[in-house]
């Protein structure tokens, strides 16, 4: 019980020093004329090949170019990340079912590591189309 209060004053305190730990990156950044595309967004605009450097020179929307190619970017990492954690929790689901004894609480718990595991499944495949809406609310 003492662990779990003081998980929930150290949290929060962790999360607000990581971003204000950033905020002082952000403003030393330098501004950007271009940027190399790692997707294919010629569907937003045709100059959006991938591999592509697309500066203001080709396409006057570069700009939403490089936003939604680093929005991929990120929702790759993120599905990579959610995918590999799918796997560990059904496999430790699996190991503790089988190795239960016949116990139903630890049976139930491994049920539960799957149950978990196929819900993060779905975060998981639902990441996937957060390019597509961003593209749709910036009106690509």
């Amino acid at each position: 019980m003492k662990v779990n209060r003081k998980m929930r004053k150290i949290l929060p305190s962790l999360i607000l020093v990581a971003v204000l730990a950033a905020v002082p990156l952000l403003s030393l950044a330098q501004p950007v004329d271009s940027c190399t595309l790692r997707h294919d967004l010629s569907d937003f605009d045709a100059a959006c090949i991938e591999g592509a450097t697309v500066s203001e020179a080709e396409t006057k929307s570069w700009g939403m170019c490089c936003m939604l190619d680093a929005v991929y970017t990120v929702v790759d990492w993120v599905f990579f990340v959610l995918v590999a954690v799918v796997a560990l929790l059904t496999i430790f689901g699996g190991f503790t079912i089988s190795t239960a004894g016949g116990d139903p609480e630890k049976v139930n718990k491994g049920r539960d590591y799957i149950l978990y595991a196929m819900i993060g499944l779905a975060v998981a495949l639902l990441s996937r189309a957060v390019p597509s809406v961003v593209a749709g609310l910036i009106g690509g």
